[in-house]
């Protein structure tokens, strides 16, 4: 059972994370071999203040 976690600066779209996961969702399941519906992706939103990034 893959699971894959995605940390995003808050503020996506319902729309737009179902679109993210369905994109990893079936590259997941086309290169390990397992069924879309054993796929697992967990978003997790962060505040713009608790990430930095050098820019």
């Amino acid at each position: 059972m893959p699971v894959v976690n995605i940390q995003l600066i808050e503020g996506r779209s319902q729309e737009v994370k179902a679109a993210i996961a369905k994109e990893i969702t079936e590259s997941i399941s086309k290169h390990a071999k397992t069924p879309k519906d054993h796929v697992h992706v967990i978003f997790n939103d962060m505040k713009k203040g608790d990430y930095y990034n050098n820019n």
